[in-house]
């Protein structure tokens, strides 16, 4: 079968984009002999982490990381070898189920009954969950939802390599699902060499329409890339995230120009690390460049303003071969009547719509549509419309 050519893109993170999905034509006899395995289930963060490891999103990872991996990247936000990596992608279980598998070397995994992959364990070992919140949340405190999530995780963590049987673990966002190999030639088949990536957890407003287009003016291609994996449980759902973009992008951008897709990873709410996850992510995707806004992957006041974008400064420059794309605070002035920054706009605070997550909703949920200086008023109507019709 012919590929096209995508070695004008730029490299995956490491060198090597991985592949850990089962061909098909062995998929029948690994399923047969993942039927004699013992069998854990699987929870939504790590079906997130698993489906980006089989995929190559989390390049150069091939699996779930061992205890060396786990230290380093702690402490140095590096794996044993040195590569750079900021977040831990661990299996976590818990001392009655590591029991119950005893000395096997492989188990099955699964979701929704069906088994979906298989894990070779290397290793298990115990969690160090305070120096885990404190390094990558740069707290320990019970309220952030990151610290909250690894606070509930086992005390121990799998270790090995994964293998991906089913790929087909979704049935929503079908024609969205572009895996980093597809994003690759999607973007060559467009002939495009310099693509800046967009990620987002929140429905789309004029700010991020406003980054999206000034990043657009230099690049060839945009990859318009929300997240669609777990999420705090008052973020707007991710169908409904998905249908505003599907209307923004349909009427206000060149088509010839875009590329919507889904990101399957789970939110995990690290403000500066995570920014740095989410680049190395769209490295491998084949995006060239990264949009970084205000507050990148923050929650409440954990996290300073810009603290996601500093920490690419922290970098060498061999670290991460992806282009930070920096931008400040963006919000309708009334005195410019238009999207402005403190760059571009010389007036002062008061004359600046600026909405808050948590006023929107309210918003929302009182029947109340958001301004058009904010918002399009077709997004706005969806979030009516589907705030009300949920619970």
């Amino acid at each position: 079968m012919n590929t096209l050519d995508t070695s004008a893109l730029i490299a995956p993170h490491g060198g090597q984009l991985i592949d850990l999905v089962v061909p098909p034509e062995e998929r029948e006899a690994t399923l047969r002999r993942a039927a004699t395995l013992p069998r854990l289930v699987l929870s939504a963060r790590q079906l997130a982490d698993l489906e980006c490891l089989a995929t190559g999103v989390y390049s150069p990872l091939e699996g779930f990381m061992c205890e060396g991996d786990y230290r380093r990247v702690l402490r140095e936000m590096r794996l044993a070898d040195g590569t750079l990596w900021p977040i831990p992608v661990i299996f976590d279980t818990d001392a009655s189920t590591l029991a119950e598998i005893g000395d096997a070397a492989e188990i099955a995994l699964s979701w929704n009954g069906r088994v979906v992959a298989t894990l070779e364990i290397a290793e298990s070992y115990r969690a160090d969950k305070a120096l885990e919140a404190l390094a990558v949340y740069g707290v320990d405190d019970a309220e952030h939802p990151g610290v909250t999530a690894v606070r509930a995780l086992g005390e121990f963590y799998l270790a090995g390599r994964v293998r991906l049987i089913d790929p087909e673990l979704h049935g929503d966002f079908a024609a969205y699902r572009y895996t980093p190999a597809q994003s690759r030639e999607a973007f060559a088949r467009r002939g495009w060499r310099r693509i800046a990536a967009f990620q987002t957890r929140n429905p789309i407003h004029r700010a991020h329409e406003y980054l999206q287009k000034v990043a657009l003016e230099g690049v060839d291609g945009l990859f318009v890339h929300p997240l669609v994996g777990q999420t705090k449980s008052d973020d707007i759902p991710a169908d409904l995230r998905i249908r505003t973009y599907e209307v923004v992008l349909e009427r206000y951008y060149p088509q010839d120009r875009i590329l919507l897709g889904v990101f399957p990873a789970a939110m995990r709410y690290a403000g500066p690390r995570e920014a740095i996850k989410h680049a190395i992510a769209r490295q491998n995707y084949g995006c060239s460049h990264f949009i970084v806004g205000r507050d990148h992957a923050g929650v409440g006041s954990y996290y300073g303003t810009y603290d996601a974008q500093r920490i690419f400064e922290t970098l060498d420059p061999q670290d991460l071969r992806i282009t930070p794309l920096p931008f400040e605070n963006a919000a309708y002035c009334t005195e410019c009547a238009q999207m402005a920054t403190r760059k571009t706009c010389p007036h002062p605070e008061e004359t600046w719509l600026q909405l808050s997550g948590s006023r929107v909703r309210d918003m929302l949920h009182r029947g109340i549509r958001p301004p058009e200086e904010f918002t399009r008023p077709e997004v706005a109507e969806l979030l009516i419309q589907g705030t009300t019709i949920r619970p």
